[in-house]
């Protein structure tokens, strides 16, 4: 099973599952997931050939709907289920495929398309930062800013390296191997009639109109918000606001 992150006591609310994106872990949601267990029970997730989980083929969404799902059969379910980007994907195709152990669905600056953006180079980034010479985040920050500019998306890449065993708990050559998978979306049968919410960073162009038909065929119900100032990265960039926005749909 998937290495879960319970923070809180289960109560009389559904557990919330936090499921992060490519190359993210559950330590990415280690504040958001503290915070929102002050009236509910938080799992947050570390997804296959991710973190301190297991290595494993195919890395495609039907395989990672169904490790989801044995995580929620693990706690007193049905949940609700926070999905960011490759995580969300996951998560509308768990949704999709049991939706009777879904209660609501947020899904975070994603759309169930195929995008043509690779993320290759992130993978050949991480590959050429020379670990035998590593002693520090800082070493490999270094090496890394030869190839990734900004300085936010290497400190998230940096998240997932482990300098003592100089290594990335990172499946790299899985990745890349299905990342035509990753990058795409499964032809899913059938439609989740619950409560989802679309939530975007109002900079990002990954949800843009043109994807809603497509949305509102899967997920009739889909409600659509913005967060101001912020990317893709829209919970680690504004995560007060992110916070209360979901706080406010899961509640309501």
């Amino acid at each position: 099973m998937l290495k879960t992150y319970t923070h809180g006591q289960a109560t009389d609310r559904p557990p919330v599952l936090i499921v992060h994106g490519l190359f993210g872990s559950a330590r990415n949601w280690g504040v958001i997931a503290k915070r929102m267990s002050d009236t509910r029970q938080v799992v947050a997730v570390d997804m296959r050939n991710h973190g301190q989980s297991f290595w494993a083929a195919p890395h495609d969404y039907p395989a990672m709907a169904s490790d989801l799902a044995e995580v929620i059969g693990s706690l007193d379910g049905p949940v609700d289920v926070i999905g960011h980007s490759m995580g969300g994907k996951a998560s509308m195709v768990l949704a999709l495929e049991r939706p009777e152990i879904v209660r609501k669905l947020i899904v975070a600056d994603i759309a169930p398309v195929a995008y043509s953006h690779t993320q290759q180079g992130m993978i050949d980034a991480m590959r050429a930062v020379d670990l035998s010479t590593v002693e520090t985040r800082g070493d490999a920050d270094r090496q890394l800013a030869n190839f990734v500019e900004d300085q936010g998306v290497r400190a998230f890449l940096l998240q997932s390296l482990d300098v003592k065993a100089k290594a990335w708990r990172l499946n790299l050559d899985q990745l890349e191997a299905d990342m035509d998978a990753i990058i795409g979306f499964p032809s899913v049968s059938g439609t989740f009639a619950g409560p989802v919410f679309m939530l975007s960073g109002a900079e990002s162009d990954y949800v843009t109109r043109e994807h809603r038909p497509e949305i509102k065929r899967l997920f009739p119900t889909a409600r659509f918000a913005k967060i101001p100032g912020a990317g893709h990265w829209v919970h680690a960039e504004r995560p007060r606001e992110f916070e209360e926005a979901c706080r406010v749909f899961l509640d309501a």
